[in-house]
């Protein structure tokens, strides 16, 4: 039977959507809570409600929403006023009814930030409790604070460097104003608030501002010396009229700035960018530019006041004040201060500093800045001979076709990111280009070799390659500058696009008007003609790339589509991917250059009646009038061949760790799961379009377990779907049934999946199932990562990396390093050698956390933050931990057993 949808929690989410504004006029008119209205609800919720300003239409499905969490719990482990600011929270959220902020909130039910977050994750006990407009607000707010927090901490340990300790705490008042002021210049100038590099530019600005207007017995060497007048850096003026009546503005302190800079580990040109746009920009708009004295803190206050209650978010100040809403964990701040360092303090050498978001965002934008280094803004002289030995000479239409994406990509950079951001758009084109460039060039080179030719005519005067190429390197510029993430999963909600507020993949896409399928046939060539990308890096394009297999290639309007039609309309001999090779490595020779000269292979070739090649019985049963159709093998598109190819291995996987986690006393159920999940991705691939692979997943394994008569409900399905990693709640809450018509996946299975397959369901709980699908290889990662650190053959902990770039410092490269050893420099002290071994005997070293999945989790009742396993809040150990201690442990003891006999060795041989 098909599983029977929950009433409660969809009737409540339907109901939420709704905004506010469509309240009664007297609710608009008296947001004021009465007490008469509500003698229904407990009093002290009323209360709380009339403390946050709530309209009675708030109120009452907040408390409908509560009184649905009291019936799905055996018992309440957090106090009411807790779970009920996490219920207000909820229902304003879904209703655009929002009329508190969330510093008000917090404080209201005296909640740190990361335990608020947690409680409404808690509230989620079933599918439609917290919607994906809450979750995706919640993810929002996540980010923003986790923004804030890195910036503040470098802040604080900036200022401590510039602004000397005086009598009265003088520096404290101008530290407040100056983070006060920064909090505004972000509001303001960018619509992206979260963006970490810029806003951390911005904070630089505000420094360089306040640094200039300090008297310098308040500043600390070397900012307290003498200032040095810097070439004019700001000439035009949007007044003329205006600027005549006025004294000159001061410029922008250059020197001041780059030793800002410098001090951060951050471009200069980058900062000086955003100060002459964005920055000058907000000064003006507060009429600073030209003042020579500080701004007055209670203008400032007042200023950021009014941004902060129309956003309606976090407080940014009550980071300076120490404020316990928004601390940080000190298990967090204690896991900063172990990062390992190069040496010991005691040491000569330098010390490394310990890792931070920012400074990892500024190493990785000067390790990609190194790398392209020698690549210029023009083809080099071997790329522009490769372009003249092409038939027809691409060099103009590639120049054009530049220009022309420059523009459209800073404008639409600007639009997401702030309105005065065009020139950082195109400082990121401009580095996109160098890469661009570099990988063509690495590319051609490659396939000069393999083919021995120079005439690449057909290829380079492919539009889409270029486009992907270019789209590929600014993905890859955008993601080290950490403007390019995977927010939600990656999904946008109801299949409509957000407003674009961020440039998270697959924005690049839409910009260059790319298919996401061609985009994909470039990724795993740009990462091997690149060896010099980082780790993180090819980690980021191999996430786009499943991104673009699991959902974006299926969206209506996809070439994908086009080309299945044509392989199943055509009458070809084989399958899209024959299921014969799963058994064999995803080895292919498929260049991008193969990829973009498909869809098809040149020639035909007839295969005889009795060939083994031929297809069988299910070519057939298709087409039993068309017997010579059998006969003559169709060109198949390489580029089809190989998506599924990999589409059948991340489906598989995705699918075993999902069987793994809740099918690990039935083993015998995984394989017929995967038949049935391998036949609707071949056979019935229009159930992708506009859908998510793991629906099918999730609709295949409950289908198989209902006709094996095992107990699974779909509720325990999405409960462990939202524990695996890069998964969002939009993939089961917001399914496709018809067009334009979205709900949950349980409505898609009996609505869709199950009217489709159903006489192919059934098949398997017959007498004679169907043949059961071979289990594809399963690599590691198509992907190898040559610049990673490798284990010394014969020792446990001891690793060593490549030298990646010389103009690189050892100290950035490996942040996380415990000891440095550069070979070829000089190493200093015998004593440093000992501290290796002790090292290398030591067992008190981190571990890489490994996905434990555990038993099945039971369907979500009980309120609790991990539904897979107990926090260990009782201080016990996993076994598995303990066995790889206690092995540790022998293994240094049988070493030093080994070296005291070779010591009493030693001895001995000098006594004789």
């Amino acid at each position: 039977m098909p599983p029977r949808k929950r009433s409660s929690g969809t009737t409540q989410s339907k109901e939420l959507k709704p905004s506010s504004e469509s309240a009664s006029p007297e609710k608009k008119e008296s947001p004021e809570l009465s007490f008469k209205k509500h003698r229904d609800k407990d009093a002290e919720f009323v209360a709380l409600c009339k403390s946050l300003h709530v309209t009675d239409l708030v109120c009452d499905r907040a408390w409908t929403l509560w009184k649905t969490v009291q019936e799905s719990i055996d018992e309440v482990t957090d106090s009411h006023k807790k779970l009920w600011g996490a219920c207000l929270f909820v229902t304003a959220t879904d209703m655009n009814g929002t009329c508190f902020t969330l510093t008000q909130i917090l404080k209201a039910v005296s909640l740190n930030f990361r335990q608020f977050v947690s409680l409404v994750k808690k509230l989620d006990m079933n599918m439609d409790t917290v919607s994906t407009k809450v979750n995706t607000a919640l993810t929002r707010l996540e980010t923003k604070y986790n923004v804030t927090l890195a910036l503040y901490q470098r802040f604080e340990k900036t200022c401590k460097k510039i602004f000397a300790l005086v009598p009265g705490g003088k520096e404290r008042e101008m530290m407040r104003s100056c983070w006060t002021m920064f909090l505004l210049a972000k509001g303001r100038a960018l619509q992206m608030d979260d963006d970490l590099v810029i806003s951390f530019q911005l904070l630089l600005c505000t420094l360089e501002l306040f640094i200039k207007r300090c008297p310098s017995e308040l500043l600390l060497p070397p900012y307290n010396i003498s200032k040095v007048q810097s070439p004019p850096t700001r000439t035009s003026r949007r007044n003329q009229s205006k600027a005549k009546s006025r004294p000159p503005e001061p410029e922008v302190d250059v020197q001041l700035l780059e030793t800002l800079c410098k001090e951060n580990e951050c471009i200069a040109e980058e900062v000086k960018n955003v100060y002459q746009t964005s920055f000058s920009a907000f000064l003006d708009s507060l009429d600073l530019s030209r003042a020579a004295d500080f701004p007055q803190m209670n203008e400032l206050d007042q200023q950021y006041e009014e941004h902060y209650l129309k956003s309606r978010d976090i407080d940014g100040r009550l980071f300076f004040d120490g404020d316990e809403t928004v601390l940080a964990p000190k298990v967090e701040i204690a896991q900063v201060e172990r990062t390992p360092k190069k040496n010991q303090p005691d040491d000569d050498a330098a010390v490394v500093p310990p890792q931070t978001p920012i400074r990892a965002a500024m190493t990785s934008i000067q390790q990609l800045r190194g790398d392209l280094i020698s690549s210029g803004d023009q083809p080099s002289n071997t790329l522009a001979t490769y372009f003249k030995n092409c038939t027809v000479d691409p060099t103009q239409d590639v120049r054009k076709r530049l220009e022309t994406l420059e523009h459209v990509f800073s404008q639409r950079f600007a639009q997401a990111v702030g309105p005065r951001c065009a020139i950082l758009g195109k400082q990121r084109f401009t580095l996109g280009i160098r890469l661009y460039y570099k990988i063509m060039e690495a590319m051609l080179k490659s396939e000069e070799k393999r083919l021995s030719v120079q005439n690449f005519s057909k290829l380079l005067n492919d539009s889409t390659f270029h486009k992907s190429l270019l789209a590929c390197a600014l993905e890859v510029v955008m993601a080290t500058y950490g403007e390019s993430s995977f927010k939600a999963g990656g999904y946008s909600s109801g299949g409509s696009d957000p407003a674009e507020t961020d440039v998270c993949f697959p924005w690049i896409l839409d910009v260059f008007s790319l298919a996401a399928f061609d985009f994909y046939k470039v990724i795993e060539s740009f990462i091997k003609a690149d060896p010099t990308l980082s780790k993180d890096t090819v980690k980021h394009l191999e996430t786009c790339e499943n991104l673009i297999m699991e959902r974006i290639a299926w969206r209506t309007g996809s070439p994908l589509f086009e080309l299945l039609r044509q392989e199943h309309e055509s009458g070809a001999a084989e399958p899209v991917e024959t299921t014969a090779s799963f058994s064999q490595p995803l080895q292919h020779n498929h260049t991008a250059a193969d990829l973009y000269l498909s869809p098809v292979r040149l020639g035909l070739r007839v295969l005889p009646p009795d060939s083994p090649d031929t297809p069988s019985s299910q070519a057939s049963s298709q087409a039993p009038t068309q017997p010579a159709i059998q006969n003559q093998r169709y060109p198949k598109s390489n580029s089809l061949s190989l998506f599924y190819k990999k589409l059948y291995r991340l489906a598989y996987m995705r699918l075993k760790i999902l069987c793994s986690y809740l099918l690990s006393s039935h083993p015998e159920l995984e394989p017929i799961i995967w038949t049935l999940f391998q036949h609707t991705l071949q056979h019935e691939y229009e159930l992708m379009r506009d859908r998510h692979l793991d629906q099918l997943m999730m609709s295949a394994m409950y289908a198989i377990c209902k006709v094996k008569s095992v107990d699974l409900r779909f509720k325990t399905i999405v409960t462990a779907y939202k524990n695996l990693p890069n998964t969002s709640q939009e993939t089961f809450k917001n399914v496709l049934i018809t067009e334009g018509n979205y709900d949950s996946i349980i409505v898609f299975y009996n609505q869709v999946f199950m009217q489709k397959l159903k006489t192919n369901i059934l098949q398997y709980a017959s007498p004679r199932p169907p043949t059961l699908s071979p289990i594809p290889q399963i690599p590691r990662s198509p992907y190898k990562f040559p610049n990673s650190p490798l284990r010394v053959p014969g020792s446990n902990n001891v690793y060593i990396s490549p030298l990646k770039s010389p103009r690189m410092s050892p100290g950035i490269m490996t942040p996380r390093s415990r000891m440095l050893v550069s070979i070829g420099e000089s190493f200093g002290l015998s004593n440093r050698f000992q501290k290796i071994n002790q090292m290398v005997n030591s067992s008190d070293r981190s571990f890489k956390r490994t996905l434990e999945l555990g038993s099945a989790p039971k369907p979500l009742k009980r309120l609790r933050f991990d539904v897979d396993g107990q926090d260990e809040a009782d201080g016990s150990k996993s076994s598995g931990d303990s066995t790889l201690i206690q092995k540790l442990a022998e293994m240094s003891s049988t070493r030093s057993r080994m070296q005291e006999q070779k010591m009493k060795e030693d001895a001995e041989a000098k006594t004789d």
